[in-house]
């Protein structure tokens, strides 16, 4: 089972846009050294609505070569196409990823039992692990609770990451999928509530500047240790938050290359952190200790 913390780890650009292969490998050893327990590769996070197919698969083989099997590497390798999702999900199991992250299928607006068919046909042509990710606010589609149970009965479907931050909701989810599936938090600000209601994990933004805080959460949570979670997640907070003041990754991609990790390379449509907003940012990170 993959637990704990998991990086949704950015993608490092040159100003021009074209992949910082060295400041890739500086941020896989950063997490090695500070104890993230797996890193989710080319998720939404890493930009992978702009890396073309080639640059997606280039950047999941360099990050398991990097990571050498000391943590898993989660492979992000969903699309709102059949084909393509199961092309780069074959891509990343030949490569060697521990897990693949597919997400729901954004823009065409699938039905519940399109859903289901998209996730069960995936499962069925590549026999790797596969976590399924529902990020309604991103994908104008929410796959439902009565969905996921469907599909916790195909064996290599490991996992969810819900991103809903509905902690109601994602406590049911983890009562009726139990013993055939795990659920993870996809949202930073209530990860902490849903790992506590029997979550075994969080694929996280705020990993990305605060590896070691979050990692101490995640086992606390998982542990049950509530003291030691509110303590960690108070933190933490602001960062939970003030990554979020403009579209992810425009935030943490700043903060990364304020913390001198990385440099100022982001593709378009995304633009730089607003100027208005980097003392917030800032103001985080020195309150989190990150910077």
């Amino acid at each position: 089972m993959i637990t704990g913390s998991l990086v949704a780890l950015v993608t490092p650009m040159f100003p021009n846009g074209d992949i910082h292969w060295e400041h890739l490998d500086n941020l896989v050893d950063f997490h090695l050294e500070n104890g993230t327990h797996g890193i989710v590769a080319v998720g939404t996070t890493g930009e992978s609505a702009t890396l073309d197919p080639d640059e997606h698969c280039r950047v999941v083989g360099h990050i398991i070569k990097r990571v050498n099997g000391r943590i898993p590497v989660i492979a992000g390798t969903g699309g709102n196409s059949t084909r393509e999702a199961i092309e780069l999900t074959t891509e990343a199991h030949k490569l060697g990823a521990d897990a693949c992250l597919l997400v729901v299928p954004y823009y065409n607006k699938p039905t519940q039992e399109g859903l289901y068919r998209h996730f069960r046909t995936i499962a069925e042509a590549v026999p790797v692990n596969q976590i399924l990710y529902n990020v309604p606010g991103r994908t104008a589609c929410d796959m439902l609770n009565d969905t996921v149970e469907r599909l916790a009965d195909i064996p290599n479907i490991i996992g969810i990451k819900d991103a809903t931050g509905n902690i109601p909701r994602g406590a049911d989810l983890i009562r009726a999928v139990e013993g055939r599936l795990v659920v993870y938090s996809g949202d930073d600000a209530t990860a902490a509530d849903l790992m506590l209601a029997g979550g075994k994990g969080n694929v996280s933004v705020t990993a990305n500047v605060a590896p070691r805080g979050m990692s101490a959460l995640c086992e606390a949570a998982i542990a049950g240790n509530k003291d030691e979670v509110a303590r960690i997640n108070e933190s933490l907070m602001p960062l939970h938050r003030k990554l979020f003041l403009e579209a992810n990754p425009i935030p943490v991609k700043w903060a990364l290359q304020r913390m001198g990790l990385i440099g100022e390379g982001i593709r378009l449509p995304l633009t730089p952190l607003d100027e208005k907003f980097r003392g917030e940012v800032e103001d985080a990170l020195i309150a989190s200790g990150a910077l």
